[in-house]
């Protein structure tokens, strides 16, 4: 018979509640920082490396996050067991989209209500603003024609999945694509979000910008295309939305990036 005061006694009240409190945050760090390892999370949570462990073999086997083999400096791999690290899964990612989609959508609609849309239009700008203040340094200190490539790797390492190429439209110029959109759903009904991000790019990249396509609006990537330097383009609002049709074109033809 085993002796009691050593079998585990199960969680209840308010200890289930901040087991479930914690492993929420390793969650959202892993989503914010990932991939991380298990003894980094540890050290910015408190947790002791028996307590992170135990959180993290419940998410993993949750679908929440996966564990992967870490990549070395340089993509040499050294002597000795690669380290580990964890990410958010597609399912974890979900999970927390649609917590966030509806707060965020609830708050703007009650800033709409009680102070108008440019109160909305106020605070996407204000939100890209961090954004701009990060990658402006870096853009800044490369070549013009470098800056769509180096803006795509700064927004895929904020989670955007970008990637960056030539423009197959007529007239040239580079295209932006944008393979993860973390505020589709919310700016499917405040498109003040897109229209502040694009408004940024542009002023990042020094020449006009136009978005082609969006994953708000049911397209499979955002899609910006940016005019060569020294053109104005072909008239009308450069950050304006492209038609319908533009939007379908752009849509079908960029998942090669």
């Amino acid at each position: 018979m085993p002796d009691a005061t050593n079998v585990p006694r199960p969680l209840a009240g308010p200890e289930r509640g901040a087991e479930t409190g914690t492993r929420a945050r390793v969650a959202r760090l892993i989503l914010e920082q990932g991939p991380i390892t298990a003894s980094a999370l540890g050290e910015r949570l408190g947790l002791t490396p028996a307590a992170i462990r135990r959180h993290l073999d419940n998410l993993t086997s949750e679908g929440m996050v996966e564990a992967r083999d870490a990549r070395p400096p340089g993509g040499r791999r050294g002597r000795g067991r690669p380290a580990r690290v964890f990410a958010i899964t597609e399912a974890g990612r979900d999970a927390f989209v649609h917590a966030y989609d509806d707060l965020a959508t609830s708050a703007l609609r009650f800033l709409a209500e009680t102070a108008g849309p440019e109160a909305v239009g106020e605070f996407a700008r204000s939100q890209v603003a961090d954004l701009e203040r990060r990658y402006e340094p870096l853009l800044a200190a490369v070549p013009p024609e470098q800056r769509v490539r180096l803006l795509a790797e700064a927004l895929s390492n904020d989670g955007y999945a970008a990637t960056a190429g030539r423009a197959p439209a007529p007239g040239g110029g580079d295209q932006l694509c944008q393979h993860h959109c973390p505020v589709a759903h919310v700016a499917a009904e405040f498109p003040q979000l897109c229209e502040a991000e694009i408004e940024a790019f542009a002023r990042l990249l020094g020449t006009p910008v136009r978005r082609l396509a969006t994953i708000a609006h049911g397209d499979g990537v955002c899609t910006t295309h940016v005019t060569p330097r020294g053109d104005d383009g072909a008239g009308g609002d450069d950050h304006a939305p492209a038609t319908t049709s533009a939007r379908r074109t752009a849509g079908g033809g960029l998942q090669h990036h």
